[in-house]
């Protein structure tokens, strides 16, 4: 699908705040664009001031009595507005859920590989899903799925903590790691 501009649902959103004619109530609590209350005034004198001054009467709080506007410069104002979420969105950190893969008869040198990539993203600051698989007849021996498990939270005791204890759910056992806090 290709990109069409502005959708309707953009539009709605843009159309919730009200600014120069659309503001159709006959009184409004006027704001300058310093912060200064002007007081009540007719909607037709206080769009007058703002196009006097080159900028937009926005009305700011529409619940109240009587509706207050502010004469600003809307094109500012939104641009200000989405400046301030992507910089939100920047700060924010997405925790990202990696998972490692193991069977009871992993052999000692896969252990070792897979251990190694659970340090790596440990230290990256991600949390780690370990997860026994068991095929067929090896189903009757969890113990072992179980021992590997362990085996794993003392060989990374100093890197990570167990968030969740070792599950059993059909043919899989899984335990979540999470890095520890330095």
């Amino acid at each position: 699908m290709a990109f069409r501009g502005n959708t309707r649902r953009d539009q709605k959103r843009e159309d919730l705040v009200r600014r120069n004619e659309r503001i159709r109530i006959p009184k409004v609590r006027v704001v300058d664009d310093d912060g200064e209350q002007l007081g009540v005034m007719a909607t037709r004198d206080a769009l007058d001031r703002a196009k006097e001054k080159g900028l937009d009467l926005v009305e700011v709080a529409p619940n109240a009595d009587p509706p207050v506007c502010k004469i600003m410069d809307y094109g500012k104002f939104k641009y200000q507005q989405q400046k301030k979420l992507q910089e939100a969105k920047k700060k924010q950190t997405v925790i990202k859920i990696k998972e490692v893969k193991f069977r009871p008869k992993t052999d000692e040198h896969d252990y070792q590989t897979k251990l190694k990539n659970i340090v790596k993203f440990l230290e990256g600051g991600d949390r780690c899903k370990v997860t026994i698989f068991f095929r067929g007849r090896e189903i009757v021996h969890k113990d072992r799925g179980l021992a590997m498990l362990e085996r794993v939270v003392v060989d990374l005791q100093d890197l990570a903590k167990v968030e969740s204890k070792p599950m059993s759910e059909g043919r899989t056992m899984t335990m979540m790691l999470a890095p520890v806090k330095k």
